[in-house]
């Protein structure tokens, strides 16, 4: 991989699939199956969700239209409760696909055209298209985490109140060496 821009998307896909493991790593089984709403879903349907789009949209990126046949989106957001490592698998499977696409594309991939529902994209626009995708629902993951630990939550981000010393870090260290675990965007 030599373009930035394809560095750059891929160290985001990074970024948001981290975020959501940190969520991960604080809840307890029965809290992915928690929802806030009866209209809303729970973190084990959104993982379903997600895995189900990765794989689909990823599969053959650059030859198959990104929605493939076969896949069953409706199916997605069908509630179970099943055991967590069930649960992890589904979310490696997801993420597997993504990687296995975007880490071999060079330059001379940036600007082909891949469809999307028929829909003719770039592969950055594709690769855009789908991480704000994912960062959008790992955001409804951390809502529902946040909600659930209350105040046992451990902040995946510059915690409210942290600006000033996450600033003085950075200032003393670089900007590589800013406060472990920390990413700057907010307080998740």
């Amino acid at each position: 991989m030599e373009s930035p821009v394809l560095h750059a998307l891929v160290d985001e896909f990074r970024r948001t699939k981290r975020l959501a493991e940190g969520a991960f790593d604080q809840l307890a089984d029965e809290d992915f199956f928690f929802r806030l709403s009866p209209r809303q879903n729970n973190v084990y349907a959104i993982v379903k969700h997600l895995s189900g789009n990765m794989v689909s949209r990823w599969t053959d990126f650059l030859t198959t239209d990104g929605e493939k046949p076969d896949r069953d989106r409706e199916s997605e957001f069908v509630e179970a409760v099943v055991p967590r490592e069930a649960i992890l698998r589904t979310w490696e499977t997801g993420w597997a696909s993504v990687f296995a696409a975007l880490e071999p594309l060079t330059d001379a991939d940036v600007s082909r055209t891949v469809t999307i529902r028929g829909e003719p994209h770039t592969v950055v626009q594709a690769a855009v298209r789908q991480v704000a995708h994912y960062a959008y629902h790992v955001g409804q993951i951390l809502l529902i985490a946040k909600h659930v630990r209350g105040e046992r939550w451990n902040y995946l981000t510059i915690p409210p109140g942290g600006t000033e010393l996450f600033n003085r870090a950075i200032a003393g260290r670089g900007a590589k060496g800013a406060t472990p675990g920390a990413t700057p965007g907010g307080s998740a």
